[in-house]
């Protein structure tokens, strides 16, 4: 079973950058994919973008108009998330999920690993 652990959250003015981390433990991480998500205060949990540590490929939401991207370091078993020109309206908790399959998808019914989250708030 694969135990997940978001970090890197924070307070970033808005434009600014900031790289969430993912680390994966209990289970060889690089058959799996990673997806990651948010949810803003008073609205529902959303997909943001995967990859696949089967073969590499990546999704992402096309609302997010490739200011995310993702990438993992298989020999520290993480998986990251850098989120560029944030907007007040990134503000969220962020939250990655892995799923033992390869499946590309945003849905969070297709992960059963979830992490704990971890806030992103972005000032104007």
């Amino acid at each position: 079973e694969v135990q997940l652990q978001a970090s890197g959250g924070g307070l970033v003015q808005a434009g600014g950058s900031l790289r969430l981390s993912c680390t994966a433990s209990g289970s060889t991480f690089d058959q799996h994919v990673v997806g990651w998500f948010r949810q803003a205060p008073g609205k529902e949990r959303v997909g943001l973008g995967c990859l696949s540590l089967y073969d590499g490929s990546t999704y992402f939401a096309p609302s997010l108009k490739g200011r995310f991207t993702v990438s993992a370091d298989n020999d520290r078993n993480t998986v990251f998330l850098q989120m560029n020109s944030l907007t007040p309206e990134d503000t969220a908790v962020y939250y990655c999920a892995a799923v033992g399959l390869p499946v590309i998808s945003l849905k969070e019914r297709t992960y059963n690993y979830w992490g704990q989250g971890t806030q992103v708030t972005v000032s104007s």
